[in-house]
């Protein structure tokens, strides 16, 4: 007789391949910036973009976020597994698995300031293009960001911001 088991894989981290996570900002519908963050892999894992894309599936999924879903209000579900720290100039994402720090310019830190929370979209869909260290023209952003292959392949999370205190 055989059996099968019915615990599920454990979650690998380097199936994420390099994670990269952008700030930007720019004008909200009311007139005023959004800060934004596009967290991605490059598709760079063992498996290519196929294994990345199902690895950032499987992690948001285990940690509340559906791809393609609503956009989930991290203010509303206080017991929601991501964070966003701002301190000293950076700005740190963090959720089980995951821990992803990033140097925003000057008007996302002030725009971060005003609202009290970034827009942060975690997309599948790999940007070997964006590599750490190599500047991104606006219209590159701007491109893969607002497409709908991006956008429909992420999840989409108003992430309140923490901050340390003395």
């Amino acid at each position: 007789m055989t059996s099968t088991s019915s615990a599920t894989r454990p979650f690998n981290v380097a199936d994420l391949g390099t994670l990269v996570v952008m700030p930007w900002s720019g004008e909200a519908p009311d007139g005023s910036d959004m800060p934004y963050l596009l967290a991605y892999s490059l598709g760079d894992a063992e498996g290519g973009a196929a294994t990345t894309g199902a690895a950032i599936e499987r992690l948001l999924g285990d940690n509340g976020l559906k791809v393609g879903g609503e956009l989930v209000d991290g203010s509303e579900r206080p017991s929601l597994p991501v964070t966003l720290l701002v301190a000293s100039g950076s700005a740190v994402v963090t959720m089980p698995h995951l821990n992803a720090q990033c140097t925003p310019p000057p008007e996302w830190l002030a725009a971060v300031e005003q609202r009290g929370y970034a827009y942060l979209v975690f997309t599948t869909r790999p940007w070997p293009e964006a590599e750490p260290g190599k500047p991104v023209t606006p219209e590159a952003l701007a491109e893969f960001a607002g497409a709908e292959e991006t956008l429909t392949a992420a999840a989409h999370i108003i992430l309140p911001t923490r901050s340390l205190r003395s």
